[in-house]
């Protein structure tokens, strides 16, 4: 199981929400870049970066960020965030991420997401699912999906998604602990798939109790910005 720390950005910053809500938000650090480059001296190989501002507008807003860090670290990156536009696509990967990282429109028109799947490769994108009470969450928590997460998790296999991330709207930022039961279930139905945990995670025991549910990797924020968890302690799991 990979770890993956998080970096979500507001107006250029290192921000964290809680339950997502913008209203409660700390800023950790003023400088992103700083952050990441933090992360990469520690030997961390992945970064997940969410624009916060693009989520909520619609649109990318935050590229530039995305284009400094990837020129700062070598690292490989998942980006998301007001992806809408098949050019949206096109400018993450060429901005030097890996990954692009697709949430509501994944569950809104599928068949675009499918196109893009077929042009680009599935291997470059991370689909996203928030869920709470076991319901797919839509437009930054606000709206209900119509669909619930092992369904969905159909949809997207049958599509040919082989990464999924999801996260316990519950857990988000709450540091409480991760959703394990839920993981399990997604993992016992879809096995085939790169399930990455989001959300939740304290302490370097609920890490360890991730490692036990199969996923794939897992996504850690709140957790390092606030040193519940040290990047030492993350490192002795991180293969």
């Amino acid at each position: 199981m990979i770890i993956i720390p998080a970096i979500d950005i507001i107006n250029g910053k290192c921000v964290r929400l809680t339950k997502g809500d913008y209203a409660l938000q700390t800023i950790y650090n003023e400088d992103p870049v700083e952050v990441a480059k933090q992360f990469a001296g520690a030997g961390f190989k992945r970064l997940h970066i969410v624009d916060l501002d693009g989520a909520k507008a619609g649109k990318i807003c935050n590229m530039a960020v995305l284009e400094n860090i990837a020129a700062a670290v070598n690292m490989v990156i998942d980006f998301g965030g007001g992806v809408k536009q098949v050019s949206d696509v096109r400018s993450v990967l060429d901005a030097g991420a890996s990954i692009v990282t697709i949430g509501s429109l994944a569950v809104k028109h599928p068949e675009i997401l499918e196109e893009w799947l077929m042009e680009f490769g599935a291997e470059h994108f991370l689909i996203g699912a928030d869920v709470l009470d076991e319901n797919i969450k839509i437009s930054g928590w606000l709206e209900d999906g119509g669909v619930n997460i092992f369904d969905f998790v159909d949809r997207m296999t049958g599509l040919g998604v082989n990464q999924i991330f999801c996260t316990d709207i519950s857990r988000d930022g709450m540091m409480q602990g991760p959703s394990i039961d839920l993981y399990k279930k997604i993992i016992l139905q879809h096995p085939e798939i790169n399930l990455v945990a989001s959300g939740g995670v304290s302490n370097i025991d609920d890490v360890k109790k991730l490692e036990d549910t199969r996923c794939s990797g897992v996504i850690i924020g709140k957790a390092i910005y606030e040193n519940r968890i040290t990047l030492d302690e993350l490192m002795t799991l991180n293969p």
